[in-house]
């Protein structure tokens, strides 16, 4: 998994498998990555710092409970 935070445009891409995907719109401003199959292969939040909730560059999310720093 891969986990990236783009200051630029204030967006986080997590990846969890690299692959060509198809993205669709969960709601504005969260996108979904899905496989050729259907299945999940990443997420984009935009707008990042105010959907998570802070000022400062995000450096953690946490999915179902299981938290995941960034990586270095």
């Amino acid at each position: 998994m891969k986990i990236i935070y783009d200051r630029d445009v204030d967006a986080i891409t997590i990846t969890f498998r690299e692959t060509t995907v198809t993205t669709r719109e969960l709601r504005e401003g969260l996108f979904l990555d899905l496989d050729a199959e259907g299945r999940l292969a990443g997420i984009e939040i935009l707008d990042a710092s105010k959907r998570l909730g802070g000022k400062d560059p995000v450096t953690q999310a946490s999915l179902i409970g299981i938290s995941f720093k960034e990586a270095s």
